[in-house]
């Protein structure tokens, strides 16, 4: 077939992997450049911790999380260039004034277990204990949490490595080119068979639904400190977490912030994170930084992601928000199968589907995905989590 994607972020370069892998045609449009940065997949620690999300996220997403687990290693070996990927488990500690807060976090995480057995039980760890996991970090702290099976990847390292086995595949890649789904009618004369819209914020026009959450990260290189796996440290304002990746880097993030303001990070945010680390670990008194980095994830309102449909052959994908590698996976394989059939066994899986009647009648215009709109809706076909377009 002939694919048309839109956005070569996360969703988009996994997509368009998977499909040029199969042996289709496509052509690839980003608003930004090649060697962009402001991509949303750019800013995150692409921690794997679907345990420790289960304090604040939905249990769809804690579900999703935990399929991502076990199909990353496999996505990652499909590619030509390594991918660093560690599944060493999550630490979380906390000082004594927090000790409440903690409690409270630990209590969160047992009752989401109580509903969903299937997630590996956390456990207490004494000074003793952190020091056996991470030498010197009993030192700082009495107490922590240890969540087994939880992982992380290098984001950067994916991408560059997705977008190398684009190149190769000879998959047509148009940069600085802004397109919508209405400049196309899938399944028409000289027009492509499908269209996959996975612009994130830039699908706004089209789904007004979607709002920016700004967050924000510090890249330190920090050669002597020896954290080897994720780290989140309990605080009753903004829960931080320190990321190691190769080589002495680690990547230091926690706020999470209402907004669509893109420019650079505050002088308070910076501080909060660099001071947070320190109390994790004094050797970061002499890391260097590397990059500050803010930017907005896609966020809909119910800050769960979807897959809805313009048309019979036009799929739009947006929402991740702050999970994205956690749930990436999960959204990839349930958009193939939609691509195969009407239902995908995994959006029923995760509980993503909604009934037939949901689609209804829309007098949206999306120009040439519009007679594909009413196609799809005389078929009154079931969807994983379906948007009625606004």
């Amino acid at each position: 077939m002939n694919i048309v994607i839109l956005g070569a972020g996360l969703m988009g370069r996994l997509l368009a992997c998977a499909l040029a892998r199969a042996g289709h045609t496509l052509n690839v449009y980003d608003a930004a450049a090649a060697d962009s940065r402001r991509a949303a997949a750019f800013a995150a620690a692409a921690m794997l911790a679907p345990l420790a999300e289960s304090a604040v996220a939905e249990d769809t997403v804690v579900r999703m999380g935990q399929y991502g687990l076990t199909r990353w290693p496999a996505l990652i070996a499909e590619l030509d260039a390594p991918v660093f990927f560690q599944q060493q488990g999550t630490l979380v500690v906390w000082h004594r004034q927090d000790a409440a807060e903690a409690q409270r976090f630990g209590q969160l995480l047992a009752t989401t277990a109580k509903r969903l057995p299937s997630l590996p039980t956390q456990k207490t760890l004494d000074a003793a204990g952190l020091n056996q996991l991470e030498p010197g970090l009993g030192a700082h702290f009495a107490q922590g949490l240890y969540l087994p099976g939880e992982g992380q990847l290098d984001n950067h390292q994916l991408m560059d490595a997705m977008l190398a086995q684009l190149q190769r595949l000879q998959v047509t890649l148009h940069w600085n080119t802004s397109r919508s789904p209405g400049d196309f009618a899938p399944g028409q004369s000289g027009q492509p068979d499908w269209v996959l819209d996975c612009r994130g914020l830039g699908a706004q026009p089209q789904w007004p639904g979607l709002r920016g959450v700004r967050g924000e990260i510090i890249t330190l290189h920090a050669p002597n400190v020896t954290l080897s796996r994720p780290t989140r440290l309990i605080h009753p304002r903004y829960p931080i977490y320190i990321a190691p990746k190769q080589d002495g880097y680690f990547l230091v993030g926690a706020t999470e912030i209402e907004s669509d303001d893109t420019s650079p990070m505050s002088v308070r945010s910076a501080l909060e994170l660099l001071s947070a680390a320190y109390t994790v670990d004094s050797g970061f008194g002499e890391a260097r930084i590397v990059e500050l980095v803010a930017q907005c994830r896609p966020t809909l309102p119910d800050n769960l992601p979807a897959v809805r449909r313009l048309g019979a052959r036009c799929l739009q994908v947006n929402g991740l928000y702050r999970h994205g590698y956690l749930i990436a996976p999960a959204m990839l394989d349930v958009v193939l199968q939609l691509m195969q059939g009407e239902r995908s066994a995994l959006a029923d899986e995760f509980e993503l589907s909604c009934p037939p009647d949901v689609v209804g009648s829309t007098s949206v215009d999306h120009g040439g995905c519009k007679s594909a709109l009413q196609e799809s809706e005389a078929r009154q076909s079931v969807l994983p989590d379906v948007r009625e377009p606004a």
